[in-house]
């Protein structure tokens, strides 16, 4: 696993002495440029993770590497999307952004600042609506304005903890879209936590299936089978669209649950399957 770009071993996490673990031996890899999506019921430490790749929280046990160096704290080099878009009310959508590059880059001059700032807001199609407060923005917007400030300070990775889960069904698919387009630009890296089967589908190479809490692992690495270029209207006119999203619902519904009765009844936990739902399995 050394090779990856991201490596996570080992990680445990619990929160008191005594206490059985959220989640133990979590261990995955992410490569540069990979779009990963995990799934899973709440409880099951999903979002403990995603802190713990941001360094804003610490793990009981493991260590993640990232390029080759240790997480250990909050770094420039990991960019974070909360459900919550987190704009400071008093910037416009342009000073919101340029607060994110000049925190980056603090000695580049305004003007600069400012053109790299415009350069990832048209990216999300806010081009037009630079001087607008938060308060004159929907929702949507508010939330492309996050992850134009995220990529705008060009991390080595993203980290989005359900991002679009506040959004009505249109507003979110336009979104959808925009990051789409900006990952197939930048070959950005990208760990997202997901409730819905269909996003994960849509956006990601690969998803991470989580078994419920506690003592929550991954259980099984779900390779996307679809082509890599797929679109929300013509992902459904696929066959393999159709194997996936069982797949993956038939986790969520019966296997997680199944797994945790297990653990609880001593049974050891199986090694992490990876599957490619209509062909061949392998275990990890």
């Amino acid at each position: 696993m050394d090779h990856n770009f991201l490596s996570v071993q080992g990680l445990s996490k619990r929160y008191a002495a005594g206490a059985p673990p959220v989640f133990e031996q979590v261990s995955f890899g992410i490569d540069r440029g990979e779009f990963v999506c995990v799934i899973g019921h709440s409880g099951c430490g999903k979002t403990t993770i995603l802190n713990v790749l941001a360094g804003l929280e610490a793990a009981s046990d493991g260590v993640v590497i990232m390029d080759r160096r240790e997480i250990k704290g909050p770094s420039l080099d990991r960019g974070v999307v909360f459900q919550s878009h987190a704009l400071m009310p008093w910037f416009s959508v342009l000073g919101n952004v340029v607060f994110a590059v000049r925190s980056r880059w603090p000695d580049w001059p305004r003007a600069k600042a400012e053109e790299h700032a415009r350069r990832f807001i048209a990216m999300v199609g806010l081009k037009g609506a630079e001087h607008k407060k938060p308060s004159e923005l929907s929702g949507g917007m508010k939330q492309r304005v996050g992850i134009a400030r995220a990529f705008s300070i060009e991390p080595k990775m993203l980290l989005m903890d359900e991002p679009f889960g506040a959004l009505d069904a249109l507003t979110r698919g336009v979104v959808q879209d925009e990051l789409l387009k900006i990952c197939a630009a930048t070959g950005q890296t990208v760990f997202m936590i997901t409730h819905d089967v269909d996003e994960a589908i849509l956006l990601a190479d690969k998803i991470f299936l989580m078994s419920n809490g506690p003592q929550a692992c991954i259980a099984e690495v779900v390779i996307n089978t679809l082509p890599k270029t797929r679109s929300r209207e013509a992902m459904h006119h696929d066959p393999q669209f159709y194997r996936i999203r069982n797949h993956l619902v038939d986790f969520l519904v019966h296997r997680s649950r199944q797994i945790q009765a297990a653990q609880a009844s001593g049974v050891p936990r199986p090694p992490t399957r990876i599957v490619m739902p209509g062909l061949e399995q392998a275990v990890a």
